[in-house]
């Protein structure tokens, strides 16, 4: 299982936690951000596709911002994949 960490950008979490096994995602931890949405965004992805959440997340905006913390769970898990060599 590899771990991963991303600084976010212009949204409430500062930093995203996660971990990549077989595609898969696990231990997803949102450090700021509104509590109950993202404790139920990572209850909700354990065990996910990661390619799936990518479709699913990216793009998805909270307030005008132009992202949003599942946008940048979605962007971070796209890195992660190009660093693993696994096709996005």
């Amino acid at each position: 299982m590899q771990n991963y960490t991303i600084q976010t950008n212009f949204v409430c979490a500062k930093q995203i936690s996660f971990s990549l096994e077989n595609g898969k995602l696990h231990n997803i931890k949102f450090y700021g951000g509104c509590p109950g949405n993202t404790l139920a965004i990572g209850k909700l992805l354990e065990g996910a596709d990661a390619k799936k959440t990518i479709e699913i997340l990216k793009g998805n905006d909270c307030a005008g911002k132009g992202t949003s913390c599942a946008d940048q769970l979605a962007k971070g898990i796209e890195e992660a994949l190009k660093q693993s060599s696994v096709a996005v």
